[in-house]
């Protein structure tokens, strides 16, 4: 059988001259009245010409276009360059970028690209597609029936499969059609199936209700990781990596470092976490290294800090001994009713520790990995902001019962500020020490205006606002002048339309700011810092525009998990123009 990607890039022009001579009203015709009614975010897997892609990004939608066709995929991109279409090189079984991305769709599109697949690859490619559903959200697929085609990889399909594939992961078949082929071709006749997901088909929400809520609890600690792994999601998801179709592992170093960055303000406010203790005693990870690292201050237990050898030391046993409790402890006795743990943890060999403490990704990774399952991550990236805010409330709620039981009083005030993630206010500092340098040296222009700056009307903001997204890392800062950003934008997303007329200015700030040759120190910590926090950047190319991408699908996420209300800036580009 033929690669379809190969004889799709060897005849892509006839294809798409096929494909733009039907219109998408005549084709997805029996679908218009169940298209979501307001702005969604779409998935067309298979975009080929981008043709349906447009038609849903002309409604208001969206879209992200999934071609493993490089051919089909500039052809569209260029045929179709004044819609909002967002093009990934990506493919099924496996589509890894886009679930790398941890975005989420009210509509996934799947057009006339069944019938490509193996028989052994569809249950996996099935699985793939609706862990990207949006609770409630609608997976249109077309089936090919005709006679197979092996030049064109073009293979038998069963509408029973597909029936059987939707049930098993707890959707069901909402509307069914037949057409005939529009291009006339007798042999070939089309079945159209509209299939929803009425909840997320995983049982990933009951089961993190069922921990916070029900679970019996001899102490915080599986709170504790449950919230560490959702700052992790939320905010580092860069670090973690496919460990399977079944999990993805994120650094067991990383999960100990955030951990003892939840426990240290709770702990220094002598607040109690088990119920015979107040304070340090009886924590198996309080040991010689968390205590001498009395003086460190929870907001520096980041990712790229490097430590001397001495306070090295004492934070790699620290970071070893909380480790070795989250195995031993949360991560055995959340389990599921078969007795089998949630989050597996794999522990490494003999745990050497380096001359010198540089918290990456690589010496993360050396304490070992906690396998996560990825309807749970993915649950975790998409209502972090609501899960969070449950896991705080039911923490607190034990302090205060286990100091009851103690006789011990506290302060509600007190529980409240030791449970917030704060970052240091110095980020902002950075990037406007940057900015400062750069005025001295010649010019700079707001991002969003291209209005000349200085030092008097010289803002650093949040591209991505921080009421949406706790994040203070240098690529999210930016120059803007301060009218534009204290009363235009404010606490709101630029639109796509607006960053992507902000590009080369944004690009060419975090050049010259963050990544130029006088400043090596800086320039590491943006990409590391990127690395953590943007999921698709990668590890080895260091390219501004894999960075610029990778905030477009943060925006993109934001915008349509969190209902972020956007700023379209649209007089500033008419200006700019």
């Amino acid at each position: 059988m033929t690669d379809p990607v190969a004889w799709y890039d060897a005849n892509f022009e006839t294809v798409i001259a096929q494909y733009e001579a039907l219109t998408s009203e005549a084709v997805h015709g029996w679908i218009q009245d169940l298209l979501p009614k307001s702005s969604a975010a779409v998935l067309d897997i298979g975009a080929g010409s981008g043709r349906d892609a447009a038609w849903l990004a002309a409604k208001g939608h969206d879209v992200v276009a999934v071609e493993p066709s490089a051919s089909m995929r500039t052809a569209g991109a260029s045929l179709h360059a004044r819609a909002s279409i967002r093009w990934i090189d990506d493919r099924l079984p496996a589509l890894a970028k886009a679930s790398k991305f941890d975005l989420s769709f009210d509509l996934i599109l799947l057009s006339a690209v069944w019938m490509h697949l193996a028989e052994d690859d569809r249950p996996r490619a099935f699985r793939k597609i609706v862990n990207l559903l949006k609770p409630g959200g609608l997976l249109v697929i077309t089936l090919r029936m005709g006679p197979v085609d092996r030049a064109r990889g073009i293979r038998r399909v069963l509408l029973e499969e597909v029936e059987d594939l939707a049930r098993d992961h707890g959707a069901f078949v909402e509307r069914r059609a037949e057409a005939k082929d529009l291009q006339g071709r007798e042999n070939v006749r089309w079945i159209q199936l509209a299939i929803r997901l009425p909840d997320d088909g995983t049982g990933a929400l009951p089961l993190l209700r069922h921990v916070i809520l029900n679970d019996d609890k001899s102490s915080t600690y599986k709170l504790a990781l449950l919230r560490t792994l959702c700052r992790l999601a939320d905010g580092a998801a860069g670090f973690a990596c496919d460990h399977d179709d079944e999990f993805i592992a994120v650094p067991l170093g990383l999960v100990a470092l955030t951990w003892i960055r939840l426990f240290k303000p709770l702990l220094s406010a002598n607040l109690p976490q088990h119920p015979t203790n107040v304070g340090l005693n009886r924590l198996g990870f309080v040991k010689e290294g968390y205590r001498k690292l009395t003086d460190v201050s929870h907001q520096n237990l980041r990712v790229g800090i490097t430590f001397s050898e001495e306070r090295g030391a004492a934070l790699h046993r620290a970071l070893k001994d909380a480790a070795n409790t989250i195995a031993r402890m949360p991560a055995t006795h959340i389990s599921y009713p078969n007795g089998s743990p949630v989050f597996p943890v794999i522990k490494p060999g003999r745990l050497v520790r380096p001359p010198q403490i540089k918290l990456d990704d690589a010496y993360l990774f050396h304490f070992g990995s906690m396998l996560v399952p990825r309807h749970l991550w993915k649950a975790l990236r998409r209502f972090s902001a609501w899960v969070e805010p449950a896991l705080v409330s039911e923490w607190s709620r034990l302090i205060r019962s286990y100091a009851a039981s103690q006789n011990v009083e506290v302060d509600g005030e007190k529980i409240a500020a030791s449970m917030v993630w704060d970052e240091p206010t110095r980020y902002v500092g950075l990037a406007r020490e940057r900015a400062l340098h750069m005025l001295t040296d010649g010019s700079l222009n707001c991002v969003w205006s291209a209005r000349k700056l200085d030092d008097r009307c010289l803002d650093i903001d949040h591209c991505l606002p921080w009421t949406a997204w706790t994040c203070s890392d240098l690529w999210n800062l930016m120059p803007a002048h301060r009218a534009v950003n204290q009363h235009e934008k404010r606490a709101r997303l630029p639109s796509d339309r607006l960053l992507q007329s902000a590009q080369d200015r944004v690009i060419s700030w975090w050049k010259e700011a963050y990544v130029s040759d006088d400043a090596p120190i800086v320039s590491e910590r943006f990409w590391l810092e990127a690395k953590s926090s943007l999921p698709t950047v990668g590890s080895d190319d260091k390219r501004l525009s894999d960075v610029f991408e990778a905030v477009c699908l943060q925006r993109f996420r934001l915008k349509n998990d969190q209902q972020v209300p956007e700023w379209s800036g649209e007089r500033h580009m008419q200006v700019d123009k």
